[in-house]
């Protein structure tokens, strides 16, 4: 699980790219709505050729998306993110491609060429899946090999300068591999993908739901590459950014992506009101603290996991009815036809920028649906929350201690402080890392972590995934905190 998370955050590396990709290609084609339409830009002015140069920016991104999970993959799983590991994922991505290409396979086995699913499944070998498997096997052989030392006739091979070679040996085997599993996996991954596909707006919701119910161990990437990109021919987010719409595809364009909109933008600030209004008298305070930043963060730019964290462990059968109300909306608004994409979250900014785009139908029903998802999460998380006396933030008990605050949301030096305290002290550390809302840490010994002393830094939770690793839940700033702390160590 903790190597699954690992990669989970390794994900969010490429994914981060994308936000430049939607401002380019929304600001562009609402310039030039010419070029994903087909039409003639030639002579139009300059708005017009500014436009078509924008678009065309931002699809260098989109349409080399497999290329970013390699890269990020390979740097963001290695020890130290050292860039050495990227270039041996970059290796690997070129041997596996080039020898799992359709040409090259129907030469080396020609009754391929006979057969259509095999054919079509090589004809889609880059994609982001291989992408990440090309990253793995660049990190792993960095991690493993980077200290080698060779006898001195290839001592000049020694230590990162072997990580490539050894990176390429490999791939070369794991292409022999892909060349018979290859094709069966990417039927299953058909197969799946149809499966929900055929259920319309309800297997739209499905996917709603299981997205956010696997983000505490990070399982929900796997299931976003099958959807979001073309990895099995759906893409619904690549499809969506490249200027199609649903007359170009097989499924109504947009539907994967647009539920989010009114659950992360108005959903998850209904939710936050309901916690300030359930909170414990004299408490009310710290807990609009905390969740009104993380509301407003869900709002602009669809980044929910400061909020997510913030209750998922303290009270998980909470946490099971917010994924269910994802999977409700999402069949909600494919059923009214609200289309709507993202290149990074369901947020305004995403919001604003996808409605130029030819896929987006009806934003202005965002309105009436924002205003729905407010109230029902609004009225779904008071009722649960009384009812059943859940541990929302503003609702667990503290002891003094823990009630000392860390002083200002900025005073990230302090933050730091407390929180390595609270984990037992700088010689307790083993290894620091962050993503983009958590620190992620190894520890030596457990047995030494205090998380009410934690929490007194004003954090949003404290997560234990297993062993001796501990995640600190501290939000968009969290590369801040992390800096202080790497000071302290």
């Amino acid at each position: 699980m903790k190597y699954m998370q690992k990669l989970g955050k390794s994900l969010m590396l490429p994914v981060a790219c994308l936000p430049i990709c939607g401002i380019l290609m929304g600001i562009g084609y609402a310039l030039c709505p010419a070029t994903m339409r087909g039409g003639d830009i030639a002579g139009t002015g300059f708005w017009h050729l500014l436009g078509f140069f924008l678009v065309k920016a931002g699809s260098a991104l989109i349409e080399n998306m497999a290329w970013l999970f390699v890269i990020g993959v390979g740097v963001g799983m290695a020890d130290d993110h050292d860039g050495t590991a990227g270039l041996a994922a970059l290796a690997s991505w070129l041997m596996i491609t080039n020898l799992l290409a359709e040409g090259t396979v129907t030469t080396l086995i020609p009754s391929f060429s006979q057969d259509t699913a095999k054919l079509l499944a090589f004809s889609k070998i880059e994609n982001p899946f291989i992408g990440i498997l090309s990253g793995l096997i660049g990190a792993e052989c960095f991690n493993r090999f980077k200290s080698v030392s060779l006898p001195e006739w290839l001592s000049f091979f020694s230590g990162k300068r072997c990580v490539a070679i050894v990176s390429g040996l490999v791939s070369v085997l794991a292409a022999f591999v892909l060349l018979l599993v290859w094709p069966v996996l990417f039927g299953v991954l058909v197969g799946i993908g149809n499966s929900i596909v055929d259920l319309g707006a309800v297997g739209a919701g499905i996917y709603a739901f299981l997205n956010r119910l696997l983000i505490p161990v990070g399982l929900h990437h796997a299931l976003n590459n099958v959807f979001w990109f073309d990895t099995i021919g759906l893409g619904d987010l690549s499809h969506f950014w490249a200027g199609d719409t649903s007359a170009d595809v097989s499924w109504s364009l947009g539907m994967y992506m647009s539920g989010f909109f009114p659950c992360m933008m108005f959903g998850v600030p209904g939710a936050a009101l309901a916690m300030v209004h359930t909170a414990k008298k004299g408490r009310k305070k710290e807990a609009i603290g905390l969740v009104a930043s993380a509301a407003l963060c869900s709002f602009v730019c669809g980044i929910t996991e400061l909020f997510e964290f913030s209750f998922m462990f303290l009270a998980p059968g909470l946490y099971l009815i917010y994924a269910l109300l994802y999977g409700i909306f999402t069949m909600v608004v494919s059923f009214v036809n609200f289309r709507a994409g993202f290149s990074f979250s369901a947020g305004a900014t995403d919001l604003f920028f996808s409605s130029f785009m030819p896929g987006a139908a009806n934003t202005w029903m965002i309105l009436p649906l924002g205003v729905a998802a407010f109230a029902v999460f609004y009225a779904v998380f008071r009722f649960a929350i009384v009812k059943f006396d859940l541990k929302t933030p503003g609702r667990v008990e503290e002891d003094e201690e823990s009630k000392q605050k860390a002083g200002g949301a900025d005073d990230f030096a302090r933050v730091a402080a407390l929180i390595l305290e609270g984990l037992g002290g700088r010689e307790n550390i083993c290894s620091l890392d962050n993503c983009i809302t958590r620190l992620r840490l190894e520890v030596y010994d457990v047995e030494k972590i205090n998380e009410e002393r934690i929490s007194s830094a004003g954090v949003a939770g404290v997560m234990r995934p297993g062993g001796s690793a501990v995640q600190v839940v501290i939000g968009t700033k969290v590369q801040f905190v992390a800096d202080e702390m790497k000071k302290l160590l």
